[in-house]
């Protein structure tokens, strides 16, 4: 028994640590092509352009953000250490996130009713998902630069997140969340719209290729740590295929849009995101809050992991089942006039 309660301690923690990654990579992928339609919302000036644009997103955009609520319960629960030294180091940033995407789900009720004084509803819409791409980008950097812990307790000051480093990972997000919303309209919609959209991704394309270059660049040199994970042998031929499959990708996407297929490129920015993603793992695991505590060490207790675990395990294959309903139900293009609002 005591060898099998030992196993769980180890395992338990482990597959939390892969339920709640997944939960944020899914979240990443499927909010962040509505959070990128908003961000690219000012660049469109049209009425019905913009109204367009919303209706390619309306069906999807409020069922994507359940990933976000099964992240951050999975992280209550499963790792209350780290919930509570991670939530005081970014509380203004996640604050300002959380009433940016209110002030963004409340533009899909409202705008249409306020027709033809939507104005301020757009501006609640575009607004909305650029703060809000914006601060989960500062939130996620502020995290890689490293949380002063001491005693198991956040040591740090309240502004401690506001750093070039994680400015510019907000930055990041943002141009990353575009670059989703522009293969989506170009993959979603027709007309006009679609085709400035292809237009566009390029242009972001490069941006976030830049962008990923910079943060590889700057995160090993600012972090001893990562730079030994990346660049000591033999982890260096373990880890070279993840930035050359990433550079594939975009590649891949590049000619896609060249030869303006539809989905193709949405999912070659999908596996771009993707494989970014990985790239952050690699270069934290095992720590849940760098540089100081593990995923084992700021696990709950085995019983409290395996209750929730099987809630989990009951809700989302019907998390999975309704979202894949939903995108079936709605597959194809839209154009004018047409949607779901």
């Amino acid at each position: 028994m005591p060898d099998f309660l030992g196993d769980q301690a180890n395992l338990l923690p482990a597959i939390w640590a892969g339920l709640i990654g997944t939960a944020v990579a899914m979240y990443v992928i499927l909010d962040g092509f509505d959070l990128g339609v908003g961000i690219l919302f000012p660049w469109f000036r049209r009425e019905d352009e913009r109204d367009l644009m919303m209706n390619s997103v309306a069906p999807f955009w409020d069922g994507n953000e359940t990933w976000l609520i099964l992240g951050g319960g999975g992280l209550l629960v499963a790792f209350p250490l780290a919930y509570s030294v991670i939530l005081p180091a970014v509380y203004l940033p996640v604050i300002v996130m959380l009433l940016a995407l209110i002030f963004r789900g409340t533009a899909f009720e409202f705008r249409w009713v306020a027709k033809p004084r939507q104005r301020k509803w757009d501006y609640a819409f575009a607004g909305g998902s650029t703060v809000a791409a914006f601060a989960q980008g500062v939130v996620l950097g502020s995290l890689l630069q490293g949380v002063t812990v001491r005693d198991n307790a956040f040591a740090g000051g309240p502004l401690d997140w506001l750093t070039p480093f994680a400015l510019f990972c907000g930055m990041a997000l943002a141009l990353g969340y575009a670059l989703l919303g522009a293969t989506w309209l170009n993959m979603r919609v027709e007309g006009e719209v679609a085709l400035r959209a292809r237009r566009m991704a390029q242009r972001l394309l490069l941006a976030v290729l830049g962008a990923m270059g910079v943060v590889s660049v700057w995160t090993p040199l600012m972090i001893d740590r990562v730079l030994q994970r990346w660049f000591s042998l033999p982890d260096f031929f373990y880890f070279a295929p993840i930035p050359l499959l990433a550079l594939a990708a975009a590649l891949y996407c590049w000619r896609a849009l060249e030869r303006g297929r539809a989905a193709a490129p949405f999912l070659a920015a999908i596996a771009l995101f993707l494989l970014g993603f990985l790239g952050l793992v690699v270069s934290n695991l095992p720590y849940i809050v760098p540089p100081s505590i593990t995923i084992w060490q700021a696990a709950a207790a085995p019983e409290s992991q395996k209750f929730m675990l099987i809630g989990t395990v009951v809700l989302l294959p019907l998390i999975l089942g309704y979202t894949a309903f939903v995108y079936w139900t709605f597959r194809g293009r839209i154009g004018r006039g047409e949607g779901y609002h």
